[in-house]
């Protein structure tokens, strides 16, 4: 019997229903999201990062209905898989394993100020997400299975290399000099669980991509019950902004994920339980705005505006002073997520939990618009860019999947 939880409930009837008037392209497959926060049109051009998402998005839903816990067109929903992995495969993907940030609806690459199209490790990492959920929803012995799973593999490795060796663009959030993130580790060990999930020809790839991810967040960025956002790599930045700087929603996030990866292979750790559930506290503790609510964009490691010494020219530095305060839906719904999944654990986490629910619940979906996903510190409509200059569906409705999933 299908489920009927309230976040089945909010994402079958609220949620999905605005994408599927605004956003979904069964013509030529793949998603619009150029819309401002107000869910208005902006840009007809296609970003990797969310046609990536879109992909995973609809073979998850798809298998939700097959599991029983959705009422929606599992076809339907598979084939919007499909369609947009051919469409990321015929527009997005480069030879050299990495994928352009950007193309017009027709399918051109649209370049930056320097000439270049391939200017985010995370887009190409999100195509490889969209390509695990089109590998399990493609039929036993589909001739597709072997060019999906060697390209997937092929960026997945090209990723990695780059992350390794610091020379990864990382679009919208370039990392500055001298200093490495935890976002990379935290994305490559995602995709590379998601694709040991699925039927990908030789595994081998993503299991040393997860490997030495997890060995990263658990020596360099969340190890010794330090949090380190951005980790100095080299002496004297430990005091700076940029040193000090946390992203909550970030560490709730990368929580879950290890905690999903372990589940898909038990031989497989990263964090010992002790330790996961003092970060769940710190990230929601440091985090929670106690003045009007919710939870804060960044904040420094030791709660409060972010601050620190300065790094002239960091457009990254820009971005934390000027937007720490905002409230935004992604931040919201990894809050909300992850601290359902541990609150089973800890009386503490499931306090939060709830208050978490309820602010989130409150504040952000709109009816008739899905949700209004910038707020301003008090909670009101901002209508300004903080990322990419899209409307991307991506952390709503995976975490609605997961939470209901949880009910």
């Amino acid at each position: 019997m299908t489920k009927h939880s309230p976040w089945a409930s909010h994402l079958v009837q609220d949620v999905l229903p605005w994408w599927e008037a605004h956003g979904a392209d069964d013509e030529h497959g793949g998603v619009r999201t150029g819309f401002d926060n107000n869910g208005e049109p902006t840009t007809s051009d296609r970003f990797t990062w969310s046609q990536g998402r879109w992909a995973w998005l609809s073979g998850e839903l798809a298998d939700e209905v097959t599991a029983g816990r959705l009422d929606l067109d599992a076809a339907l929903w598979r084939d919007r898989c499909l369609a947009t992995c051919e469409r990321l495969l015929a527009h997005a993907v480069r030879e050299d394993g990495r994928t352009h940030f950007r193309v017009t609806e027709a399918g051109e690459p649209v370049p930056d100020d320097a000439g270049e199209t391939a200017t985010s490790v995370f887009a190409d990492l999100f195509c490889v997400l969209g390509l695990s959920a089109g590998l399990r929803q493609l039929p036993d012995a589909d001739a597709r299975l072997h060019t999906w799973s060697a390209t997937a593999n092929h960026i997945l490795s090209t990723a990695r290399r780059s992350i390794e060796d610091r020379t990864a663009t990382a679009e919208p959030y370039p990392v500055p000099d001298g200093f490495t993130d935890l976002a990379g580790p935290m994305t490559l060990l995602h995709v590379a669980a998601e694709l040991l999930g699925s039927p990908v020809e030789d595994a081998s790839v993503a299991r040393s991509v997860r490997d030495w991810a997890g060995g990263q967040l658990a020596t360099v960025h969340l190890g010794d019950g330090r949090w380190r956002e951005f980790a100095p790599t080299r002496p004297g930045l430990d005091d700076t902004l940029l040193a000090r700087h946390v992203t909550p929603g970030h560490l709730l996030e990368v929580l879950w994920m290890i905690e999903h990866a372990e589940a898909e292979d038990p031989d497989f750790h990263v964090l010992s339980r002790p330790e996961r559930l003092a970060l769940v506290e710190l990230a929601i503790t440091v985090g929670w705005d106690e003045t009007h609510g919710g939870v804060l964009r960044y904040t420094d490691r030791d709660g409060g505006i972010p601050r620190g010494e300065p790094t002239p020219g960091s457009p990254y530095e820009t971005l934390v002073s000027r937007t720490w305060g905002t409230k935004l839906w992604w931040v919201h719904v990894e809050a909300v997520y992850a601290l359902a999944l541990y609150a089973r654990e800890s009386d503490a986490i499931a306090r939060w939990a709830s208050r978490a629910a309820e602010w989130t619940m409150k504040v952000f979906p709109s009816p008739g618009a899905e949700w209004i996903q910038i707020r301003d510190r008090a909670g009101a409509p901002f209508n300004e860019v903080v990322a990419l200059p899209v409307k991307d569906p991506f952390h709503i409705i995976r975490s609605l999947i997961f939470l209901n999933r949880l009910s």
